[in-house]
């Protein structure tokens, strides 16, 4: 019934589209077929996009001077091209409908989120800092309600896109993929909330519980289970041996690169379609 529901939510923004597209059509010709480098591609907007790099510069180097953190800093020049990427998004949504402009936009920050934990992974693994340093560009992001919360929230939109007609392999595997992500980050937010009763009980309710492990890793639950405790399972390579920054570089490649072959593989078949 739900599901059903969605579908019919879903085709009569279609038919809108379609109305809007046709008339967008007429008055400026033939629109250019989406590719998955057109949710990069800013050339368009490159007036934003200097403009962005300057002010987000200045803004950068104003919070550099007067001492503030270095997240603050990257969000500033950040915050920059958010208009161009914004203007890019309206002008996709106007030529390809909502579907197309929400797969753009969970695209774009997918691919920023999996360029955080690498930059995570480099400060880690190549810089040496500590782990709790090693908390990449947006330091103030890596907190487990975001965690949690952005999780859901790319499972929300994946279930949106694929019910909208992202369908072949590669948006199933990211489609379970991004369950099993979540349902980890679901495990971590209810093991974190557990470490701070926990610590408020001991009198120490400003001790921070974040980064606790979850299914996988070092001391997860996998290797530290009564369920897997004296069989091999508990002590898979990596699975049970890989610290949480690890666990969830991984997660996070996976989830970026299904999600990119995915709307490759989708965007072709849509393409093939329309020129027939």
């Amino acid at each position: 019934m739900n599901g059903s529901f969605v579908e019919i939510i879903i085709e009569y923004f279609n038919h809108l589209f379609r109305i809007r597209q046709t008339q967008f059509a007429s008055t400026q010709g033939i629109v250019t077929p989406m590719r998955l480098r057109t949710i990069f591609d800013l050339r368009q907007e490159w007036i934003l996009v200097i403009l962005g790099v300057i002010v987000g510069g200045l803004l950068g180097f104003l919070a550099y001077i007067n001492k503030y953190p270095a997240w603050i800093q990257a969000a500033c020049v950040i915050a920059g091209l958010l208009p161009a990427y914004s203007k890019h998004v309206v002008d996709i949504y106007v030529k390809h409908g909502w579907w197309s402009a929400t797969l753009t936009m969970l695209v774009a920050a997918q691919s920023f989120h999996g360029v955080e934990h690498l930059v995570q992974w480099v400060q880690y693994h190549i810089l040496r800092w500590p782990f709790f340093k090693a908390s990449g560009i947006i330091s103030a992001a890596n907190a487990e309600w975001v965690h949690f919360g952005w999780n859901w929230m790319v499972l929300v939109i994946m279930i949106v896109l694929v019910i909208g007609g992202l369908r072949n392999p590669f948006a199933y595997l990211m489609l379970a993929w991004t369950i099993a992500h979540t349902a980890e980050h679901t495990y971590l937010m209810w093991r974190y909330l557990q470490a701070l009763q926990e610590l408020a009980a001991l009198g120490m309710p400003e001790v921070s519980a974040q980064g606790l492990p979850g299914f996988f890793g070092r001391d997860g639950w996998i290797a530290t289970s009564e369920a897997t405790r004296n069989s091999f399972v508990c002590r898979l390579p990596g699975f049970t041996t890989a610290v949480r920054l690890d666990v969830h570089f991984w997660w996070n490649v996976g989830e970026t690169v299904l999600l990119i072959l995915a709307t490759e593989t989708t965007l072709r078949q849509r393409n093939r379609t329309s020129t027939n």
